[in-house]
């Protein structure tokens, strides 16, 4: 499975930001997909994931309410709308795949990871 993500950039504080993910190669259906980010000197950290439905979701607190994750079976592609974007928020975001419907933080649980897409919140 290949991942690639796109849509990062330079935003305002307070601003918004759509992030996506197409997932191409050979999937196994159910699949879970999610989004971690890592800023400079930390540890990556969970975002969000979906199930293959799309109709169970899971964020992390640092983001609920801000960010929505979705997914577009058809495409194969998922999707992160950042709302209300924060300074903290500036990290690299990549996109990760693993087997089955279960939803998962941690990063040890995905096989599939993308090369990842910066998002600079700054004034």
């Amino acid at each position: 499975v290949q991942l690639q993500a796109s849509g990062g950039g330079l935003v305002q504080p307070g601003g918004s930001l759509k992030l996506s993910c197409a997932a191409s190669g050979r999937t196994v259906n159910p699949y879970t997909m999610g989004w971690f980010r890592q800023a400079p000197g930390k540890e990556r950290e969970f975002v969000a994931a979906i199930n293959g439905g799309g109709y169970s979701k899971y964020s992390g607190d640092s983001v609920e309410g801000r960010f929505t994750i979705s997914r577009n079976n058809a495409w194969s592609t998922m999707y992160l709308q950042m709302t209300s974007l924060k300074p903290e928020d500036t990290a690299v975001y990549f996109c990760a795949y693993k087997e089955g419907s279960f939803l998962t933080s941690s990063t040890r649980t995905y096989t599939a990871w993308g090369q990842g897409t910066l998002v600079t919140v700054s004034s």
